[in-house]
């Protein structure tokens, strides 16, 4: 059985992990150019691995690792291609 401490100090990590994700997102919407931007979107990402990953500890639920996993997948393709978008649009 899990202890009240360890519960406890799950919670908060998901609290800070909340507020993390706000920060980055404001980082998102007031990047200076877009190379901030996109590694706010990557930060943005993480984060939300971090607190699906955290969701499923809470939960004592396997569903959110899944998602956590095939998230970042998908995450992982979408930066690779939109960095690549990116570097092609600045050679011309």
């Amino acid at each position: 059985m899990i202890s009240t401490v360890l519960i406890l100090t799950i919670r908060i990590a998901l609290f800070l992990h909340i507020i993390l994700m706000g920060v980055a997102l404001w980082r998102v919407w007031n990047g200076e150019n877009v190379i901030d931007r996109m590694m706010a979107v990557d930060l943005l990402s993480t984060l939300t691995l971090a607190v699906l990953v955290l969701t499923a500890l809470v939960f004592r639920e396997r569903i959110y690792i899944d998602a956590a996993l095939g998230l970042a997948a998908l995450g992982f393709i979408g930066m690779v291609a939109f960095a690549r978008y990116i570097s092609d649009d600045r050679m011309y």
